[in-house]
């Protein structure tokens, strides 16, 4: 028999769809039940193949593993609806980038049952949304962050990890106030600047041309302002303080730059770029090194 005999998915698009295909290519699940606002969206999913059966609430009752895979803004409301029909064996996780806010929202939601709940976060997306942007190869070799809290059980989080090694990622774990604010300066930061530039252009009266022009170096920069709108606002408004100070950082390396570029400091703004290119180089080459070091240790290949 599979370790998951029943897992059910709230919000079966890229991030939770990506999930289910994962475990059922991996042979690790028997059903998939998906529970979502939109039928028309399960159907889909459905018709794809990633979810077995469409559900309520209800259907956590006899669940091994919840995943909710929704804008972190509506956490709470999914488990207070859950909470009534949770059966002790029953372990749930999330999706959401944020942490700290998903944990206190968890708290008053699940009140005595919140040993259930692990904290999680898949560092792994694409610019498209819905059922038809999954794939089952979505988090190979891609991190999952668990912000495991005091009351959870070692076996719960076992679960949770053990299903999110079954669908090829890297586990790591941090405090969900470390994991903030980490988020908030690599993650946050860059799509609240993306999603800047790209309406910034559009807003311009020249903008059909501007983009016209816009290639490779434009295209790459604001590729993640493709990225869902609604699961955007409530991520950054979700890590609002941790965001605040990583945008006054930034405001205030800019107006650096700016007064390098009105004075004409060509070595001024040359060190800068120096300096950025050498940390982008080395980061690049840790981060290929230290997966394959972790994949080496969980198994792989």
């Amino acid at each position: 028999m599979p370790p998951f005999k029943k897992i059910v998915i709230f919000g079966v698009g890229l991030i939770g769809g990506s999930f289910a295909l994962a475990l059922k290519k991996a042979g690790v699940v028997e059903q998939v039940v998906g529970v979502g606002r939109r039928l028309e969206t399960l159907e889909r999913a459905k018709s794809l193949g990633i979810i077995d059966a469409i559900g309520d609430v209800s259907a956590v009752t006899d669940a091994d593993l919840v995943l909710i895979a929704t804008p972190v803004a509506q956490t709470q409301a999914v488990l207070a609806s859950i909470a009534p029909y949770l059966q002790p064996h029953t372990v749930i996780t999330d999706a959401g980038s944020t942490k700290s806010d998903v944990a206190a929202a968890a708290r008053l939601a699940l009140g005595e049952k919140i040993a259930q709940f692990v904290p999680g976060h898949p560092i792994a997306g694409r610019e498209q949304n819905g059922p038809e942007a999954a794939l089952a190869d979505l988090y190979v070799g891609k991190k999952v962050v668990l912000t495991a809290l005091p009351e959870n059980a070692s076996t719960s989080v076992a679960s949770v990890s053990a299903a999110w090694k079954h669908c090829g990622a890297l586990i790591h774990e941090l405090s969900a106030e470390e994991h903030d604010a980490v988020f908030a300066a690599v993650s946050h930061l860059p799509h609240f600047l993306a999603y800047a530039l790209v309406d910034d252009i559009a807003a311009n009266s020249k903008a059909d041309l501007l983009f016209q022009y816009a290639a490779s170096g434009f295209r790459d920069f604001t590729r993640i302002a493709g990225s869902s709108p609604e699961m955007w606002r409530d991520i950054v408004l979700a890590n609002q303080s941790a965001l605040l100070v990583e945008l006054d950082t930034y405001i205030n390396q800019l107006n650096k730059m700016r007064s390098l570029l009105q004075a004409a400091d060509g070595n001024g703004l040359q060190k800068i770029f120096s300096q950025a290119q050498t940390a982008r180089q080395s980061w690049i080459t840790a981060i290929e090194m230290a997966e394959q070091k972790r994949t080496y240790e969980q198994g792989g290949d």
